[in-house]
């Protein structure tokens, strides 16, 4: 006779401070347990559920963990506990744990947390002993639960942990403090007033860096990179000068690490100080505070943490004897696991490093991103004017046009004006032509002014005009023509697949139109995401916020009634949009062109969706890519699931149009366009350096920046449908379908996500 095995069981806590997005990682990791045949358990009130366990400690079906993709903090709790750094308390929590059968734990917190959950690990075989020896646990659980299994993911909102691009939490803080600084602006700039915005960020400056480049913001201090010793003169320099240039409001960034070279803090109070002692300046100060904490988390730190809690679930699940424990991060925007004491340490050294006054080291802890954006802050956020100084390679002044073709994408704006303050700074005539190709045919240019740009950083639309109409070839003599008139040495085209199109057909024609022989660059913006060379465009993640809002109220004006929502999202052909607004919103289905839909797949869903609201079902999200069949439209999905429903319940269409394409950008897609622009106007100037021009397009390409020629754009994208030929997010598929279907039966495998 065969004893058969116990079934893994799998325990998921959040502890330390709360962030957005932890939700999603708890409701990944049960839902992917419960999928890969595991028991899941949550630990409620973090280590203290652990170390009091009872009613702490409970198991979670599939339903436990519904409707909670969208809420802030965390559903099962969190508490600082000092019995769990007592060992007396570490050894309840392993009596609590292994009485249950649990020995793997997905640890979710800050680097305190996840240095006791590791610490714990450590003395799990010392404290087994204890608990046999003193008759808690009898041996047989002992050898059977020899080693516990750990996996973290770091929830902080600071995004301080080094070796991730990304923690738990940042995206939304981020989306809380922009919301702040584009409210406080307008108020600012109608009085020219200046504000003294103080965020959160004790030994990591990412808050108050990031949203300073997004916000457009005048000045930011940073805990890695105090000021110089003249910070009180320079402040004031450059606020002086942003006025003169034609400002009317100036925003200040502190982060609450914020100090000088010496070690001192520099407060807002004391900025506040300086600039009414020397500029007799009426500074008023906001804190945010906890604000930063709080609300509903953004969209990626939903999809995001989904695939963080999916990973994490994995790792411990499969962890064998001889697994270490790791934490699950973002990487060079890919999903891996990192040796979580290395983590830490590495995380805890930058401590070291601001009290030792070692700020280049501090600032590498960060990343080589980091140290650009703080290059990136300074050139945006001083007021220059072009010197038109003459290239030794053109023999005069680079005159650069700016265009947008292609759909509407938010972010359009940040992008023409971090490529306008880039160009100036290397001492280029930047031009603004309105209205894309129709418009320079029309000879609609603009010289552009450090001034032109004041609220361009946070603002939606395309302030110069975009048009999805390009040049024909019978027109390519005029539009030569009017390069020519013009004087346009280079021209960068910020768009979608339209203006890359252009630059395409452009770049064969070079041939018999001498004109066309200058750099032309493309920057990608469109929501769509469908753009070669770039796995993210300019504008996909601002959709994606708007589609996760609208799809919210969608779900919750369901919650009175037994209902079943079709709602279609744009993208043409594209799927990126419709997949990833699936697992933002906890979608039941999609339907995406790749995948193709089917009669069969139709029959088979409209059973499962018969069966799940027979058993209790109130709402059934279904989501579907505009162009994802000719025959098998929205209208005839909502007919077809309203037919089979038999009355059991309804079925209504939502179509999210073209409100997608509007709203202020997001913080990434700010943050997104200024560092394409930094890598367009850097070729740009290699170009123009060593007299070699061509077409090229740009983007960061599985994680790494990257730039390719136009000429073999046909290698990457089928032109015909638009559609990339290896598009990173089409694994994800299994990742929705494992934490929407407790019926999914598909082989679940590791995924690299990128951002």
């Amino acid at each position: 006779m065969t004893t058969q095995a116990e079934p893994t069981k799998i325990a998921v806590l959040t502890s330390g401070g709360d962030a957005q997005g932890m939700n999603a990682v708890v409701r990944a990791v049960v839902r992917t347990a419960i999928h890969e045949g595991a028991t899941p358990y949550a630990i409620f009130e973090g280590w203290r559920g652990a170390v009091e366990g009872g009613e702490l400690i409970r198991q979670m079906s599939w339903s436990d963990v519904s409707n909670t993709l969208n809420e802030g903090g965390t559903v099962i709790g969190t508490a600082r506990c000092a019995q769990f750094r007592e060992r007396s308390g570490l050894r309840s929590a392993v009596r609590n744990l292994v009485g249950l059968g649990i020995d793997r734990i997905v640890a979710i917190g800050g680097d305190g947390s996840l240095s006791g959950a590791d610490e714990l690990r450590a003395l799990w075989p010392d404290l087994l002993t204890e608990l046999v020896e003193a008759g808690d646990i009898t041996q047989a659980q002992a050898q059977t639960h020899p080693k516990l299994h750990l996996a973290g993911v770091v929830g902080s909102i600071d995004n301080d942990l080094v070796g991730s691009d990304m923690t738990v939490g940042a995206d939304s803080a981020l989306h809380r403090i922009l919301e702040a600084i584009d409210a406080i602006s307008s108020t600012a700039a109608s009085h020219q007033r200046t504000f003294i915005i103080e965020v959160m960020g004790r030994r990591c400056g990412y808050l108050a860096l990031m949203s300073s480049i997004a916000g457009g913001c005048d000045y930011v201090f940073t805990p890695e990179m105090p000021p110089a010793q003249t910070w009180e003169e320079d402040i004031c320099r450059k606020l002086h000068a942003a006025r003169a240039a034609g400002r009317r409001d100036s925003i200040i960034v502190v982060a609450e690490g914020a100090q000088d070279r010496a070690g001192a803090p520099i407060t807002a109070a004391q900025v506040r100080d300086v600039l009414a002692e020397k500029l007799g300046e009426d500074v008023r100060i906001t804190s945010l505070g906890h604000v930063q904490r709080g609300g509903t988390p953004s969209a990626y730190d939903r999809w995001m943490s989904t695939l963080l809690g999916y990973s994490a679930a994995l790792e411990v699940i499969r962890a064998d004897e001889n697994s270490e424990p790791s934490i699950i991060v973002t990487q060079h925007n890919h999903i891996t696991s990192v040796p979580l004491m290395d983590a830490i340490a590495n995380t805890r050294a930058v401590k070291g490093y601001l009290a030792n006054g070692e700020y280049d080291n501090a600032v590498a802890s960060r990343g080589s991103s980091y140290r650009k954006m703080l290059r990136i802050f300074d050139t945006l956020s001083s007021p220059s004017t072009p010197t038109h100084e003459d290239h030794p390679t053109l023999g005069h002044s680079p005159r650069v046009a700016i265009l947008h073709a292609g759909g509407l994408a938010p972010g359009m704006n940040p992008a023409a004006r971090a490529v306008t303050l880039f160009g100036m700074d290397h001492g280029f005539t930047m031009l603004g032509i309105e209205g894309g190709f129709p418009g320079l045919l029309d000879g609609h240019i603009r010289e552009l002014s450090w001034g032109d740009m004041d609220g361009w950083s946070g603002s939606g639309g395309a302030n110069l005009g975009t048009r999805r109409k390009i040049c024909d070839l019978d027109q390519y003599y005029a539009l030569g023509r009017a390069i020519e008139e013009n004087h346009i040495d280079a021209l960068i085209v910020i768009g979608g697949f339209s203006g890359y199109q252009a630059l395409y057909e452009m770049e064969k024609e070079r041939g018999r139109y001498p004109a066309f022989r200058i750099p032309l660059i493309a920057i990608p913006a469109s929501i769509d995401n469908n753009l070669p060379g770039a796995d993210l465009s300019i504008g996909a993640d601002t959709a994606l916020n708007t589609n996760a809002e609208a799809l919210d109220r969608v779900k919750q004006s369901a919650s009175a009634s037994r209902r079943c929502f079709v709602a279609e999202a744009m993208g043409r052909r594209c799927g990126y949009l419709t997949l990833m607004s699936g697992i933002t919103a906890g979608a039941e289905r999609v339907y995406l062109h790749e995948t193709g839909i089917t009669l069969a797949d139709l029959s088979a869903d409209s059973a499962r969706m018969v069966e799940s609201f027979k058993a209790g079902r109130n709402l059934y999200l279904v989501l579907r890519n505009e162009e994802a069949s000719d025959y098998y439209t929205t209208e005839m999905l909502t007919q077809m699931f309203e037919a089979e429903g038999h009355g059991i319940f309804d079925v209504r269409t939502a179509r999210l149009g073209h409100m997608q394409q509007g709203g202020n950008p997001s913080p990434f897609d700010r943050t997104l366009a200024v560092q394409l622009a930094d890598i367009g106007v850097r070729e740009l100037v290699r170009q123009f350096d060593t007299g070699k021009f061509r077409g090229a397009y740009v983007g960061i390409y599985r994680g790494k920046e990257s730039v390719q020629p136009i000429s073999h754009m046909d290698e990457q994208i089928d032109m015909t449908t638009r559609l990339p030929y290896e598009p990173w997010w089409l694994d994800l598929t299994d990742v929705l379908y494992t934490v929407a279907d407790p019926h999914f039966t598909k082989e679940i495998l590791p995924i690299s996500g990128t951002r």
